[in-house]
């Protein structure tokens, strides 16, 4: 529906079979600062894009959430919302506490809006209190030789489960939210768990950093569909992505439509290191090369917010074996940043 290389940071997708169609992330959000065009111009585009989502909604049975920042779901608007069955990244868990702030909010919207008393009546205990490593579940990242990075990795590496086990502290702490139906709306929360409408199979990963490992922006979930002999994959706020293990679930999912959020090389020098990009960049790399003959790789989300993006990922463009392209280019159109650069 609209994606960052149209003008406005989103990567809402409308997913249509003979069963239900599937609306994910259903958000939009004004370019940043340094963007390279006028304050009108990003506001037209994010203006443009949310008509474009509202209007998707309309078709759309059932929504998906991936996490919640503002270019991936829309703080409670009726119109996208009503009427559906909505599956959400977990806010209870694997987290942090903006992302939490901002669920609860939403849900307490959607609750007092679609036919309940509030959020509280689907509020229960914590259901978990104890929480492991979560790097002991990527074995390729925590095994790759960084060389003279090393060093420096394990100490963030090591402040980052500092973090960790001070934020899943609260995790078992506070209050959770269930599953919950109502008249006008039901709720799911997606977290490792798979779901049938029909002949369609819906399946959210488990969560995933945003990013590279510890990263304070929080988690998000993938979502797998398969349905009528294709399979679609989008992956989220992976970045690239950065982490290796994630990148080898890609390959392994076997997608025939790959939507691939690249790495922010918008932020190479503040938030995104040389290392890091490497690492998306060789991760693009191998999944490209990884993938069947025929797949498509929409590759977009975070990479189109620079005009340089496409030298600065050169090699997944210039090795790949499938078909690779920007949401702007697979509509016919040159993306947004690239047009508005050359001007």
């Amino acid at each position: 529906m609209w994606f960052d290389s149209l003008g406005a940071k989103s990567s809402s997708t409308l997913i249509t079979t003979p069963y239900v169609n599937v609306l994910i992330d259903p958000g939009v959000a004004i370019m940043h600062p340094t963007f390279p065009a006028s304050w009108e111009d990003k506001v037209r585009w994010a203006e443009e894009g949310f008509k474009r989502v509202l209007n998707a909604s309309r078709r759309a049975d059932v929504v998906v959430i991936t996490h919640y920042h503002y270019d991936h779901y829309t703080d409670f608007e009726r119109g996208i919302y009503e009427g559906k069955e909505v599956i959400v990244k977990d806010p209870n868990q694997y987290i942090n506490e903006s992302q939490r702030g901002r669920a609860l909010n939403f849900l307490e919207s959607m609750v007092r809006e679609l036919g309940g008393e509030g959020l509280e009546e689907f509020m229960t205990s914590p259901l978990h209190r104890a929480y492991g490593n979560p790097l002991s579940g990527l074995v390729e990242a925590t095994s790759r030789d960084f060389g003279d990075y090393s060093s420096r990795r394990a100490e963030l590496l090591g402040k980052g489960l500092k973090w960790f086990r001070k934020l899943s502290s609260k995790w078992a702490s506070w209050r959770w939210v269930k599953d919950f139906k109502l008249p006008l709306v039901s709720l799911a929360i997606g977290d490792g768990r798979s779901f049938k409408f029909g002949g369609l199979e819906l399946s959210l990963s488990t969560p995933r950093f945003h990013g590279v490992e510890f990263s304070r922006v929080g988690w998000v979930v993938s979502v797998g569909i398969r349905c009528c002999g294709f399979k679609v994959l989008y992956t989220s706020d992976l970045n690239g992505p950065i982490i290796e293990d994630y990148a080898t679930s890609v390959l392994r999912f076997e997608p025939d439509l790959l939507i691939l959020d690249g790495p922010p090389t918008y932020l190479l020098g503040y938030t995104l290191n040389r290392i890091n990009l490497g690492r998306a960049v060789d991760n693009g790399v191998r999944i490209v090369n990884g993938l069947g003959e025929g797949t498509i790789v929409v590759y977009d989300h975070h990479l189109a917010r620079e005009p340089r993006f496409r030298e600065r990922t050169s090699r997944v463009w210039e090795t790949s074996r499938v078909r690779v392209g920007t949401a702007a280019e697979f509509m016919g159109r040159k993306p947004v940043v690239v047009e508005v650069a050359r001007k």
